[in-house]
């Protein structure tokens, strides 16, 4: 079974573009130039010295000795909190706007959730001189206020998505109504494995340089390339796709993706896609999402603010449906606890995006000789206030 996109623009059933007349020109001029570009060694060669003297690349595959010898096997963290900006975020931003300016635009938008994608837009939008327009949902917007003020420090626009929840879908449907409106010079830059096609596909290209690090790592420190398992938390799962890109087809490699259960799956306040999702469409792809029995989408809780997203990216649909990887739900208290516990065992203040991977270990038992990697995709600097106000610091 094949778990890359395919011509068409699916993975297995899900995936495809659906999308409105307006969008066509926009979506369909990148569908049939973004490899092209991709593969020009101009290309290849900019965005690879731009990750290295940008971003900070490679980023460090540390060994988690605390806390590999608490759970009894041996934990690697992918440092992407490393990143510039803070993220893995800017790995794919980095390549969308060297693609944006070999298509001519001349201005960018973005959506938002915990504002990192904002950030790592609005950054590569400062170094190459455009147009920055982030859309947020206001309550993002309060949630994470040290994000907003980066972006406009950056030169951003940052407008309010006041509709719906006034979260990351709402964001999302203000960003694809700009774009209609501004075709010509406007490039949209998804932030996540979401959207119609070839945006899924795009991202975990450009994210699949951590999987590529990963096995280059595990070399030097293990002598293998493969680990036994790669744990990533998922939103719409763009982190989790860059972490187990290069390990798809290595079938002996477990991969588990772990998901915001929010206050518990069945409390009606989640984000437990795999669990609560039927198929649907949205954003313009077909994918698992969470939605009423007339299909209307049903609003996702987390109290992380990457992870509040009712679908997934159709790869990662892909995954949980023919059992490729497993799909873990993780509750807020176990995913403060678990960041909590990083910080008082490794001195590392992981996002609480990552903290849902890191609670994995209290319920999932791994054998001493395992070499388990677990994608660190966010540093917490931003989820300070979230901290601050659930452990009453």
């Amino acid at each position: 079974m094949s778990y890359f996109v395919d011509e068409n623009g699916y993975y297995g059933q899900f995936g495809g573009a659906y999308i409105p007349e307006m969008l066509y020109p926009n979506v369909e001029e990148l569908r049939q130039k973004y490899l092209t570009i991709m593969q020009e060694p101009s290309f290849q060669n900019e965005f690879q010295d731009l990750l290295k003297e940008y971003v900070g690349r490679p980023t460090p595959l540390y060994f988690a000795k605390r806390l590999s010898e608490k759970y009894n096997t041996k934990i690697y963290l992918k440092r992407e909190d490393l990143c510039h900006t803070g993220a893995h975020k800017v790995n794919n931003t980095i390549g969308q706007i060297l693609m944006a300016k070999r298509l001519g635009k001349t201005r960018i938008i973005a959506e938002t959730g915990a504002g990192q994608h904002g950030v790592a837009t609005a950054t590569v939008c400062a170094l190459m001189g455009l147009e920055c327009i982030v859309y947020m949902g206001e309550i993002d917007i309060a949630r994470q206020a040290p994000n907003v003020a980066r972006m406009k420090m950056l030169g951003a626009t940052v407008v309010p998505a006041l509709s719906g929840s006034r979260t990351l879908k709402d964001a999302t449907n203000e960003a694809i109504r700009d774009w209609i409106n501004n075709p010509i010079d406007t490039h949209y830059i998804i932030g996540s494995v979401v959207g119609p096609h070839p945006y899924p596909d795009m991202v975990a290209r450009f994210q699949s340089v951590i999987s590529e690090e990963i096995k280059k790592q595990l070399i030097e420190k293990e002598g293998i390339e493969n680990p036994n398992y790669v744990i990533a938390c998922v939103g719409g799962g763009s982190n989790a796709a860059g972490a187990f890109y290069h390990f798809l087809d290595e079938e002996n490699v477990k991969l588990i993706a772990v998901e915001a259960a929010g206050l518990g799956v069945d409390s009606g306040e989640s984000a437990a896609t795999s669990v609560l999702g039927h198929e649907g469409i949205i954003h313009g792809s077909k994918t698992l999402l969470m939605q009423t029995e007339d299909g209307q989408i049903t609003e996702p809780y987390s109290i992380s603010a990457g992870l509040d997203y009712p679908g997934v990216g159709p790869l990662h649909a892909h995954l949980c449906e023919s059992k490729r990887a497993e799909f873990i739900s993780v509750t807020d208290d176990e995913a403060m606890e678990a960041g909590l516990e990083l910080c008082k065992l490794e001195g590392i203040i992981p996002a609480i995006e990552s903290s849902h991977a890191l609670a994995i270990f209290k319920t999932k038992k791994f054998k001493k000789d395992d070499v388990v990697v677990l994608n660190l995709s966010g540093r917490g600097d931003k989820d300070l206030d979230t901290y601050i106000k659930y452990f009453k610091l």
